[in-house]
């Protein structure tokens, strides 16, 4: 078996193209334009880059965006500050927080201060309530991404067994939550999960996100299995890799996704998305993305 390869690139032009559709409809039936504020803190050149991008994608749809940039040095209280500033600032409608932030500063207690309606990263506990009450508001991006790339295999997820290695507040206990939605059985694996390989060879949807290239091996996984892979690893020598060995890890399943290509644009597209839904929860239509 050698899987079709479950690449991102359509399904985030659709979302891009729906955004945009929903951005002038914004605009010629209310004179609004959604806007994203972006924090960033420190100096992290990754961070530094993935910001990059989704200001670009914010302009591709018409997303006006903005960005406050903090030294690594900036206090809890400096941070708080400048959230606030967007909590009360009408054209700002999602804020997005940066993640990570430097050591020295704790995420949780910022997530908090974000309003729950700019929420755009799906990260306070008022819309982690939500998503666990079956009432899904605004989602994180990166399990919403996903979601709708396993909707693109036309696979039906009902009684299927998702395994996903790696328990972030993030990735890995949202996604758990976005699957349970689709009626599957889950399991979530973590560093003291015991017999790792005999888990993930019972899965039918396995989601890697821990970041670390190596610890899952191909030879692991059932065949037919779906495998989306999260990581973005770079070597030593600057080679980009997921948390899969791609090239074996093919072999065996029936859907992959790529690294890079496969989940990282659908995290950009799926907050594109919600910046819309944060404009709509601020400013109610009828129409929805």
């Amino acid at each position: 078996m050698v899987a079709q390869i479950l690449a991102s690139n359509v399904c985030a032009l659709q979302i891009k193209q729906k955004v945009t559709e929903a951005v002038r409809s914004l605009q010629s039936l209310q004179g609004i334009t959604p806007g994203l504020g972006v924090i960033l803190v420190g100096d992290n050149p990754a961070s530094q880059a993935y910001v990059g991008h989704k200001q670009r994608a914010c302009k591709e749809v018409g997303i006006y965006s903005e960005k406050r940039s903090l030294p690594d040095s900036a206090s809890e209280a400096e941070i708080i500050s400048v959230i606030e500033r967007y909590n009360q600032d009408t054209n700002i409608h999602g804020i997005l927080l940066q993640l990570p932030l430097p050591q020295n500063v704790d995420p949780i207690p910022l997530l908090r201060c974000i309003h729950p309606d700019k929420d755009v990263d799906g990260f306070h506990p008022y819309n982690l309530g939500a998503l666990v009450q079956r009432r899904p508001r605004l989602r994180p991006c990166t399990p919403k991404g996903i979601m709708t790339l396993l909707a693109h295999t036309g696979e039906d997820l009902t009684g299927k067994h998702a395994v996903i290695v790696g328990a972030s507040n993030i990735v890995g206990r949202p996604m758990g939550l976005e699957l349970l939605l689709e009626k599957c059985t889950v399991t979530i694996c973590h560093r003291f999960t015991k017999k790792l390989p005999d888990v993930i060879a019972s899965a039918d949807i396995l989601v890697a996100a821990i970041g670390k290239p190596g610890v899952i091996q191909s030879d692991w996984l059932p065949t037919g299995v779906i495998a989306i892979d999260v990581g973005f690893n770079y070597s030593p020598s600057g080679k980009i890799s997921g948390d899969l060995c791609f090239e074996t890890a093919k072999e065996k399943a029936a859907w992959i996704t790529p690294v890079p290509g496969g989940v990282g644009p659908m995290t950009v597209a799926s907050l594109l998305e919600n910046t819309v839904e944060a404009t709509r929860l601020q400013h109610p239509v009828s129409e929805s993305v």
